[in-house]
C-alpha cells in the first residue's frame, strides 16, 4: 500500500516511511492511493473478531510493509483490558470499545477507558508502540512536536512517556482547557517530557505545529514528527472501532447504523468516512460541533469559512473549540475526486485566511452522497443534554458527548440503529458536570487530587520561532 498526499506533489511511500513525518513536503495529508475494501461475505466472517483480530484484520492492509507478526505483537502490545479499564466497573472490557445500551436503537459507544480517559487513547496507545517499532527499525530517534485543545496532547504524552528515541514538545492554549486537562499533562515529570503552553487559542498553537513542519530543512535537521490527527495511523486505528461497534449493533449483512460525532479537528469522523468508503454499511455520519461551527456550517452550506482566533470561542466543551478543521482536507480531496491540484488550491485560500465555497461548481451538491449531515450545540444544550442522561438513561456523559448526543437526537430517524461516541469521561470536566447534575463525577483511582501534584510547563508567546529555538535546544536532551 502506497500512499500520497492530498495536494498531489509529494512522493509516494509506504505506511513506516509516513508514519513518522507528519504533513507530507507539499503541506497536504497522506491518504492511502486506494482504500481498501471489504464485501458483505467479508465483514461476515469479521463479525465474530475481537478487537485484537479485527485491529489486525483492517491495519495488515493498511502497514503491509510491517511484518505480519510483528504488527500482531503492536496490536496485542497495545489493545489489553488492563490498559482499557478506567472507570467503568459495570462495562465488559474484553471488548476493548464496550456499547452501552440506552434504548432501543441507541446507543452510546465508550472510548474514554483508556490512561487518559478519552478517546484518543484508543489511536494513541498503538501509535506510541508503532512509533518506537519503526525508530528501532531505522536506529535514529525523533521529535515530536504536536498541538492539543484538550485530550490529544495528555494522550499522546501517556503513550510516549519513558519510550527511548522519543521526545514530546506539546503545544497547548494558556486558557480553555479544564484544569484536570491540564493537570494530566504539567503533572508529568518524565525527562522526554515537554509542555508549552501558548498565550493564545489552539488554532495558534496548530498554525506553529503546520509552519514547523512546512520548514523542511529545520525538520530534518531537527527530525521533527507528529503525532496530531494528521498523522495517517492515528487516523487509521480510529477506523477500528466503527467496524466493532457496526457488528455490535447488527444482525445482518448491509444493516445500516448512522454515527453521531463530536467533532473539532475532523479527525473521529473522518475515520468513520474512512470506514463507509471501506464499505463499511454507514449511512449518515453525524457531524456534531459546538459553538464552534465551522463544520457545521459547511455541511449546512457548501461554505468552508475559518475562523481568526478572535473569532474562536472558549467554550464549556474545549476539546472541540477549533475554528481549522486539519482532517477536513482528506473528507475534500475524496470530494473533488482525488484531484490534487484542486485541494491544493482550496487550501492557498484557506492559508491565506480566506473561505471556499463548493456550490458554484457542483461539488457540495455531492456530499449527500458520502452520508454527512451536521448540527451544532451550546452550552444550555450541553447541560440540558447531560441532564436528560442522566435522568432518563442513568448514565453520564461529559460535554463533548452531550454535544455528539443532542446533535445525535436530532437526526435520529426509526429503524435505523444511532451509535453516539463517547469523547470523555465526565471526570475531566466537573465544573460543567456540577452545573448539570449538581454532583461532582467518580474520578478513577489515583487520580483524585491530580490537579495538585507538582507542574511543568515553559509559558511562550504564539511565535513559531520561539518554539522552533526551544525544540532545538532540547532536541538532544
Amino acid at each position: 500500500m502506497k500512499y500520497l498526499s492530498t495536494r498531489g506533489q509529494a512522493p509516494k511511500q509506504s505506511f513506516l516511511q509516513i508514519l513518522l513525518g507528519g504533513l507530507a513536503p507539499d503541506g497536504g495529508l497522506y491518504l492511502p492511493e486506494r482504500y481498501p475494501q471489504f464485501i458483505a461475505a467479508e465483514l461476515e466472517f469479521m463479525r465474530g473478531m475481537d478487537y485484537r483480530q479485527l485491529a489486525f484484520t483492517l491495519l495488515s492492509r493498511f502497514a503491509d510493509d510491517i511484518e505480519p507478526d510483528d504488527l500482531k505483537a503492536l496490536i496485542d502490545k497495545t489493545y489489553t483490558t488492563e490498559a482499557y479499564s478506567h472507570g467503568r466497573p459495570d462495562s465488559d472490557f474484553s471488548q476493548i470499545t464496550p456499547l452501552r445500551h440506552l434504548e432501543d436503537g441507541l446507543y452510546l459507544l465508550e472510548l474514554s477507558n483508556g490512561p487518559t480517559l478519552a478517546f484518543k487513547d484508543m489511536a494513541m496507545q498503538l501509535l506510541g508502540n508503532l512509533f518506537e517499532y519503526a525508530l528501532d527499525q531505522a536506529g535514529r530517534d525523533i521529535n515530536i512536536l504536536g498541538a492539543t485543545s484538550g485530550d490529544t496532547g495528555s494522550a499522546a504524552e501517556y503513550a510516549m512517556r519513558g519510550k527511548h528515541n522519543v521526545r514530546v514538545f506539546m503545544l497547548s492554549p494558556e486558557h480553555g482547557m479544564t484544569r484536570f486537562q491540564q493537570a494530566q499533562m504539567y503533572s508529568l515529570q518524565d525527562a522526554n517530557i515537554f509542555n508549552i503552553a501558548i498565550r493564545g487559542v489552539f488554532d495558534e498553537c496548530q498554525d506553529i505545529v503546520k509552519a514547523v513542519s512546512n520548514d523542511l530543512e529545520f525538520k530534518a535537521k531537527y527530525r521533527i514528527g507528529a503525532v496530531n490527527s494528521i498523522n495517517w495511523a492515528r487516523v487509521a486505528a480510529q477506523v477500528i472501532y466503527y467496524f466493532k461497534a457496526w457488528f455490535a449493533v447488527t444482525t445482518s449483512e448491509g444493516q445500516p447504523v448512522d454515527f453521531a460525532v463530536p467533532s473539532g479537528n475532523f479527525g473521529n469522523v473522518c475515520a468513520g468516512h474512512i470506514a463507509r468508503m471501506m464499505g463499511l454499511p454507514i449511512r449518515k455520519l453525524i457531524v456534531a460541533t459546538n459553538e464552534n461551527d465551522v463544520l457545521d456550517e459547511f455541511f449546512r452550506t457548501g461554505v468552508y469559512r475559518p475562523r481568526s482566533s478572535a473569532e474562536t470561542l472558549h467554550t464549556s466543551s474545549p476539546s472541540m473549540d477549533i475554528s481549522k478543521a486539519s482532517n477536513f482536507e482528506r473528507f475534500i480531496f475524496d470530494l473533488v475526486g482525488c484531484d490534487g491540484g484542486r485541494v491544493a488550491e482550496l487550501w492557498r485560500a484557506v492559508d491565506r485566511g480566506e473561505s471556499f465555497d463548493l456550490n458554484a461548481s457542483g461539488l457540495f451538491a455531492k456530499v449527500v452522497e458520502f452520508g454527512f449531515v451536521s448540527g451544532s450545540s451550546s452550552h444550555a444544550d450541553r447541560v440540558s443534554t447531560i441532564r436528560m442522561a442522566w435522568e432518563k438513561y442513568a448514565t453520564m456523559i461529559d460535554t463533548h458527548t452531550a454535544d455528539g448526543l443532542k446533535v445525535g437526537l436530532e437526526h435520529r430517524e426509526a429503524g435505523v440503529p444511532l451509535v453516539c461516541l463517547e469523547t470523555a469521561l465526565p471526570a475531566k470536566f466537573e465544573d460543567s458536570l456540577v452545573e448539570a447534575l449538581g454532583r461532582k463525577p467518580e474520578r478513577p483511582a489515583g487520580l483524585e487530587n491530580i490537579e495538585a501534584l507538582p507542574q511543568r510547563v515553559e509559558m511562550m508567546d504564539a511565535d513559531a520561532v520561539a518554539v522552533m529555538a526551544f525544540v532545538a535546544a532540547h532536541a538532544n536532551d
